[in-house]
């Protein structure tokens, strides 16, 4: 094996579980000669930016993932391999937050297995009883092709026993294994700073955290000779063929504003245009000034330009509801400088 894939690693942004910044486990990756890294934060996606920035300096290649605690008990990391995994991904984020308290999730094996349809997973059960062996089968038979079984290897004290049992339940669902670090910081220097965090989520200090806290430092990011003495070469293997099949970037992404801000039978400009006059004959009942038709020209000719019309609509649409809702409203900033903004409605300066 001449490198490997770290698939499941937390940055600081999984709150109090992460005690490396997002930069410094890709830097620290790429160091180490690894082919690539996933930054899987807890039911988040807020690290990603940051390490997308940090592996294009460092070259590379980033994987874009997070990790779910179901309701279930289940554990799994669902890696996004293109733009329509990613946009699911997003969405069941999205949805599993807002159904709970602000800094919670709720997240169930159906939302994964209904809205997850091409991402690919990671399941990390605990132990292979009973209860792992029937959620290992519903998702090896509702996922087939697309599901692995991780294995973590942190020097515990039955790590041999553990892997067997793995290893059986792996074979019995007939799910391929791939090695996973369960990384939570890029070295093993962080391993007090991680205890620390481990306290302040518990609410007790660090001398009572007893077996709350990490057994050792080993959840970092390893030196590929170290990881070649605790996996078998087929695991480490595997997490470069899922690393192949991601081709997912962050670059792919641009603005996406929605299409029905605009009525049917209209472009983007020629409404924008229209409720711009529309909004200046109520401005300017007498008749445009000439010198405020050439500034509504230039703006308009320059959101033409830039292909901003959707945005303006968006925000017009949303001001819009707001004052018919009796909410009030104001646009400030850039906006108290547009006469387009004015004419909209969306901001009150003349």
């Amino acid at each position: 094996m001449s490198s490997y894939a770290e698939l499941h690693c937390l940055s600081c942004y999984s709150f109090l579980r992460g005690a490396s910044h997002p930069f410094e486990l890709v830097e620290r990756a790429a160091a180490l000669g690894y082919a690539a890294l996933a930054v899987t934060d807890e039911c988040s996606l807020s690290g990603i930016v940051k390490a997308h920035v940090a592996a294009k300096e460092h070259g590379i290649k980033l994987i874009v993932g997070s990790e779910f605690g179901l309701v279930e008990g289940i554990r799994l990391v669902a890696l996004a391999p293109s733009r329509a995994a990613y946009s699911e991904l997003s969405g069941l984020i999205s949805m599993a937050r807002r159904r709970s308290p602000k800094g919670e999730y709720r997240a169930t094996l159906r939302d994964v297995i209904f809205h997850l349809k091409r991402c690919l997973l990671i399941w990390l059960p605990g132990d292979a009883d009973e209860a792992s062996r029937a959620w290992g089968l519903q998702l090896g038979r509702l996922c087939r092709g697309r599901v692995w079984l991780g294995v973590t290897h942190l020097l515990g004290n039955d790590e041999v026993a553990r892997y067997l049992r793995l290893y059986e339940l792996a074979q019995a669902l007939d799910i391929p294994m791939v090695a996973c670090g369960n990384v939570q910081m890029h070295s093993a220097g962080r391993k007090p700073l991680h205890d620390v965090f481990t306290a302040l989520r518990h609410n007790t200090s660090i001398a009572q955290l007893g077996r709350r806290r990490l057994a050792n430092s080993q959840q970092h990011l390893r030196q590929l000779a170290k990881l070649q003495t605790l996996y078998p070469v087929a695991l480490l293997e595997e997490t470069l063929h899922i690393a192949g099949l991601c081709n997912f970037s962050l670059d792919e992404l641009r603005y996406e504003y929605p299409e029905e801000a605009v009525p049917a039978g209209y472009t983007a400009r020629r409404y924008l245009r229209e409720l711009v006059a529309q909004g200046s004959s109520v401005r300017w009942p007498r008749g445009v000034p000439g010198d405020i038709q050439q500034r509504i020209d230039t703006e308009l000719a320059l959101i033409e330009e830039l292909d901003y019309e959707y945005y303006f609509l968006t925000v017009y649409d949303i001001v819009r509801f707001a004052r018919s809702r009796d909410i009030l409203c104001q646009g400030r900033g850039s906006a108290a400088n547009s006469v387009v903004c004015y004419c909209l409605f969306i901001t009150e300066v003349s």
